[in-house]
C-alpha cells in the first residue's frame, strides 16, 4: 500500500485543488502538505521542544536574545547560544546566521532577522528573511528546519500579513529545488494556527 505522505509535484499556480493531499491531525493543531519532496507541515505549539536540525529564531539585528522565542531559546539552550551570537556579533535585517543548538532538541539555530513594522519595505524584508533562513539550511546540509511566525511579536507584523508572506517565500523555495525533507512553520496558540491555516488553504485552491 502506498504511503498516504508520498512525495507528490505541486500543482501548478491557479491548478487544481491540492486538499486532498493534506493530512489534519484529529486534534487539529497539525496540517501536513507534501510539496514535490519537501513536507510542509503547520504545528501549533512550543518551536523549542521540536525535533528538527534546526529551529529559527526570530531574532533582532544585534542578535541579542530577548523575549519570546528568542528568550525561550535562550532559557532551554543554554548560555552558549548568546555566547555564539556574541562572536558573531550582528546581521542585517533579511539575512540569517547559524549557530549551535546547545542543549534543545535542534542541532542548531537559525537566527532570522525580520522587519519592524514602519520602517518600510517589510513585506520584501520578511520574504528575504524566510529565504535565508531555508537557503543556509540546505547550503549546511540539513535535512529538517522549524520557523516561528516571524516579526509578528514586538516587532509589529499583522499575522495575516505575515503568513501569506511566508507560506508564499517558502512554496517559492520549495519549488526551486532543495535538499530539505521537511519544513515546519511553528505557531503559538490557537488563534495564529487558524489564520496560517486559512492562508495555507487560499494559496493552495
Amino acid at each position: 500500500m502506498p504511503r498516504k505522505d508520498a512525495a507528490t509535484p505541486l500543482a501548478p499556480a491557479g491548478g487544481g485543488s491540492v486538499e486532498s493531499k493534506k493530512a489534519v491531525d484529529p486534534a487539529g493543531n497539525r496540517l501536513v502538505m507534501p510539496l514535490d519532496h519537501t513536507q510542509l507541515e503547520l504545528v501549533e505549539g512550543d518551536i523549542t521542544e521540536l525535533d528538527v536540525d534546526a529551529i529559527v529564531n526570530a531574532a533582532n539585528e544585534h542578535l541579542q536574545l530577548g523575549a519570546g522565542v528568542a528568550g525561550a531559546i535562550r532559557a532551554k539552550g543554554g548560555p552558549s547560544i548568546q555566547e555564539e551570537c556574541n562572536r558573531i556579533g550582528g546581521t542585517p535585517v533579511g539575512t540569517a546566521v547559524m549557530t549551535g543548538g546547545g542543549h534543545l532538541r535542534a542541532r542548531r539555530v537559525i537566527h532570522a532577522v525580520g522587519p519592524q513594522m514602519g520602517e518600510g519595505d517589510e513585506d520584501k524584508k520578511l520574504a528575504a528573511a524566510i529565504r535565508a533562513s531555508l537557503a543556509l539550511a540546505d547550503r549546511r546540509g540539513l535535512k529538517s528546519i522549524a520557523l516561528p511566525a516571524i516579526s509578528t511579536g514586538v516587532f509589529g507584523f499583522p499575522m495575516e500579513r505575515a503568513a501569506r508572506v511566508m507560506l508564499t517565500e517558502v512554496q517559492r523555495f520549495l519549488q526551486g529545488g532543495t535538499k530539505l525533507e521537511r519544513v515546519v512553520v511553528c505557531l503559538r496558540g490557537e488563534e495564529a494556527f487558524g489564520i496560517f491555516k486559512r492562508e495555507l488553504r487560499r494559496g493552495f485552491r
